[in-house]
């Protein structure tokens, strides 16, 4: 997953750091909110760690410039354990909260909780477009230079499920038990199949489906 680590203490996102990278996580560090603010307008995050005292602008604010921008789940950081402070992060829309100090190993498992749950739920209300593509997760509709295009559930279970994971290089296996479930018996050319038929409907934007050889697919849009 690609976490954005906030905090404007250099050892604690060194810290975080090291146990996200040895899991094979991708982290992105920022040192106040406002740099966690910039980085949002320009990438995706699939989660946030967020302390809330920084300078320049601070958790809550980032926290909620962010939720104007994205719906990224977000675990906030204090050293303050106080109901008022929790319960404010809470009415912001965060996921979960943490004190100062805080086991890394506990903080994993949290990450991979709420990263859990923001994948059973809808991406937003607005949809999202790449170009002429346009995605809505809600509404589970899929749009080519504003054509509806008709798609079988499973092939737009595919599709969402490789947008919604932009850029990351998902294994045939990983799809097959995320999409088709993990008991499906079938093989990993039911995948090749369906990306294949992904492609035709898409026209195009058949290219915004890469094959990586060897490894699986990845969606590549900007």
């Amino acid at each position: 997953m690609r976490v954005l680590v906030t905090d404007d203490e250099a050892d604690i996102r060194a810290v975080i750091r090291e146990y996200l990278e040895y899991g094979g996580h991708t982290v992105t560090e920022a040192a106040n909110g406002a740099e966690a603010v910039a980085l949002c307008r320009r990438q995706e995050f699939d989660v946030i760690v967020m302390d809330i005292m920084m300078p320049e602008m601070d958790g809550y604010a980032a926290c909620a410039a962010i939720r104007k921008l994205r719906e990224i789940p977000v675990l906030m950081l204090s050293a303050r354990g106080e109901e008022y402070d929790k319960l404010k992060g809470f009415s912001l829309g965060i996921d979960d909260y943490m004190v100062k100090p805080f086991s890394p190993r506990e903080l994993m498992a949290r990450l991979a909780a709420i990263t859990a749950r923001a994948s059973r739920r809808p991406e937003g209300r607005l949809p999202v477009a790449f170009d002429g593509l346009e995605l809505d997760f809600a509404g589970r509709t899929v749009r080519v230079d504003g054509t509806k295009v008709p798609m079988t559930p499973r092939e737009l279970d595919l599709l969402l499920y490789l947008a919604r994971n932009r850029g990351i290089v998902l294994t045939r296996d990983q799809l097959l038990a995320q999409v088709w479930g993990t008991g499906y018996l079938g093989d990993d050319r039911t995948v090749d199949t369906h990306i294949k038929m992904l492609r035709s409907a898409l026209g195009p934007y058949r290219g915004f489906i890469v094959t990586v050889r060897g490894v699986g697919y990845k969606f590549e849009a900007v």
